[in-house]
């Protein structure tokens, strides 16, 4: 499997939730390297901005940062093998982000497997911004799906980041949450438009602030929540971010 390589190893670590309906839980994180979307705020831009491509990026204009080549932030490794480095945390709760992990699903089955061959009590969630359509054997091994669709803010053309087809494939499973990164009020028209159109559980959407560093939470923060309020779904903040700032394996 392609891994997103955080040192000399994979970016495989133990920390706390810090987004979502499971925000604060301890959990496992295993990110993956690729991804189908390019989103400008993106914060793991090293699984997907490479040398050679064309997408732009927030970043872009800060001194020192360019795209990232293949080779110095992909570590490929069997799932047996990540299922050890796994199962030496005293966790049985698992993120497999990305990066987008359905691009690599057979190798993740293969992860699951091994994991629950140890201990059937493993929980598995999945991080995707719901563009691509889970196998019946992937839905079935999974216990809960972070589903963030994208909204215009991303930067991408909606054909690209919004696949209805796979967004109702994923409220049929009952194990999908949604959550949106929102950055102006006026994106909130965005969300309530998919609420109706696809039509997506209102009492399974979260709504996030868009930010880096607590100052830019506190910022959209606020205003958000009032949002959420009136519209009746719930805030999501970003705790990793509140905890350690804009830093990886965390």
């Amino acid at each position: 499997m392609k891994l997103a390589k955080l040192n000399d190893g994979p970016e495989l670590f133990f920390t706390l939730q810090g987004e979502g309906v499971s925000v604060g839980l301890p959990a496992v994180f295993v990110r993956s390297s690729r991804c189908n979307l390019h989103c400008h705020w993106c914060d793991t831009d090293h699984t997907w901005n490479f040398e050679g491509t064309a997408w732009t990026h927030e970043k872009d204009g800060t001194p020192g940062y360019r795209k990232h080549r293949k080779e110095d932030v992909t570590f490929e490794m069997a799932p047996e093998a990540i299922a050890e480095r796994v199962a030496a945390f005293p966790c049985r709760r698992v993120v497999l982000t990305g990066g987008e992990p359905l691009i690599q699903e057979a190798g993740w089955l293969e992860l699951i497997a091994a994991l629950r061959r140890r201990d059937p009590a493993y929980v598995f969630e999945v991080e995707t911004n719901g563009t691509l359509a889970p196998s019946e054997a992937f839905v079935e091994a999974v216990n809960q799906f972070n589903v963030s669709p994208k909204l215009s803010n991303s930067g991408m053309a909606a054909a690209m980041r919004l696949k209805p087809d796979v967004l109702r494939l994923l409220v049929g499973t009952g194990k999908a949450w949604f959550k949106f990164v929102v950055a102006t009020p006026a994106d909130l028209d965005e969300v309530l438009a998919l609420v109706e159109v696809m039509p997506l559980p209102k009492d399974r959407i979260l709504l996030m602030p868009e930010g880096r560093t607590p100052a830019e939470l506190d910022q959209r923060g606020p205003w958000l929540a009032d949002l959420c309020r009136d519209q009746g779904f719930r805030f999501c903040d970003r705790l990793h971010v509140r905890l350690w700032g804009d830093k990886r394996g965390v």
